[in-house]
């Protein structure tokens, strides 16, 4: 890729970012410019030329693309130093592993792909290869996780024994059964695609990393809607309307393809021995994630996930129920998409692609949330059959410990 004649030069210590996918999540590369990043999205690229126009206002100098080959090539003067990858999910593997094999640093959203065969497959590309590979679970730089993982470090509760998380998805519909999410050969199922933030979580805080799963749900109200047809080229922002469609039985245009669960539970084993829940539910009409986090020495949970937010530890006596917290801890806010994550989430990635900078983000675990969710997936239309998750190959996990960026 060759620089156009508008833009100016980059400065030596600038990295040359592409951002590949102007869909919802292709807004992340704004946060370079707007904070200053030693960055710049020098090319952008989706397929679709209405995305690529709309993509003039966020990236005003970067030159455009319909395909991602073209960045690709070697030895070409502006070649790329980094790419932010934020197209549908099915198209994760190919596209890390292609811009891996070319030396290219790459974030890729979560989740990392969506089978663990395919999480493997870019794992062992970034092995091979020795590019820099970042997966973008921005959820471990939300303030609600940081403050819970903070009070796990500081002993708040003891040593975790037990994590429940109930994720009540208000939007659900809108955000996810009118457009290719709704369909499970691009995201294999809402317990991966959705909750791949959430089995992270979890993990993070407790320590461990699912080793068998179980799970039961179904498609129990949008899929007897038949006002289907789509939404088109359009992106969720131009068809959501937080104060419409309700209750859910009263959307339209949903997804010609809806097979994917609206309701599922999976409970979990570690392998450390902390035992975890995780509910998910798509017509709930509050839309927030409750974490409970139980230890040998006290209980924790989230009230509120964003702006305004508490954390309440009981950690002193025994007794029937009280509101009266222990210890009550406010959730900071920040500017930034979801409580500032996502401009934290960039920055990371930028220090990282350039320097090697330690993460709190891990390839490993990405690739172990991806596993959870699929195990979750495949016992869920099994009937609720436990399914064991496959170890990381000895040679990734070695890898990526030798990297520091393991957990």
């Amino acid at each position: 890729m060759t620089l156009s004649s508008r833009q100016e030069e980059p400065r030596p210590d600038e990295l040359r970012l592409a951002v590949v996918g102007l869909g919802l999540r292709g807004t992340l590369g704004r946060h370079v410019a707007e904070r200053g990043l030693p960055a710049r999205v020098v090319a952008v690229c989706d397929p679709l030329a209405a995305r690529r126009e709309r993509g003039r206002e966020l990236y005003p100098e970067a030159d455009q693309y319909a395909d991602h080959h073209p960045l690709l090539g070697e030895g070409l003067a502006g070649r790329l130093d980094g790419v932010l990858l934020t197209t549908p999910d099915d198209t994760h593997e190919e596209l890390a592993v292609a811009f891996l094999e070319a030396g290219v640093a790459v974030f890729v959203d979560k989740p990392l792909a969506i089978t663990t065969t395919g999480c493997d497959r870019v794992l062992d590309a970034a092995r091979r290869t020795g590019s820099r590979l970042y997966v973008g679970h921005n959820m471990r730089h939300m303030p609600v996780v940081r403050t819970l993982r903070d009070l796990v470090a500081e002993g708040a509760i003891g040593e975790v024994k037990a994590v429940w998380c109930r994720h009540f998805v208000g939007h659900g519909g809108d955000f996810y059964f009118k457009d290719w999410h709704a369909d499970r050969r691009r995201t294999t199922g809402l317990l991966l695609q959705k909750g791949a933030h959430d089995l992270d979580v979890i993990h993070w805080l407790a320590g461990g990393y699912t080793v068998r799963t179980q799970a039961m749900g179904g498609l129990t109200v949008y899929g007897g809607i038949t006002a289907r047809g789509g939404q088109g080229d359009r992106t969720m922002t131009e068809w959501f309307d937080p104060d419409a469609n309700w209750p859910p039985t009263s959307l339209t245009g949903l997804h010609d393809v809806v097979d994917v669960e609206d309701l599922s539970m999976m409970t979990m084993r570690l392998d450390n021995g902390v035992f975890a829940t995780y509910q998910q539910c798509h017509f709930t009409p509050d839309y927030w994630r409750n974490y409970t986090v139980i230890g040998t020495h006290g209980r924790m949970e989230n009230f509120g996930d964003t702006e305004g937010a508490v954390v309440k530890v009981w950690n002193s006596r025994r007794s029937g129920y009280r509101e009266d917290a222990d210890l009550v801890v406010e959730v900071p806010s920040d500017d930034g998409g979801h409580g500032g994550a996502d401009p934290r989430l960039v920055a990371e990635f930028v220090d990282f692609a350039r320097a090697g900078v330690p993460t709190l983000t891990s390839p490993v675990a990405a690739r172990q949330a991806v596993a959870a969710g699929c195990a979750a997936t495949e016992s869920l239309r099994s009937d609720g059959v436990p399914v064991d998750i496959p170890p990381v190959p000895q040679e990734l996990a070695a890898h990526f410990a030798v990297a520091g960026r393991e957990t």
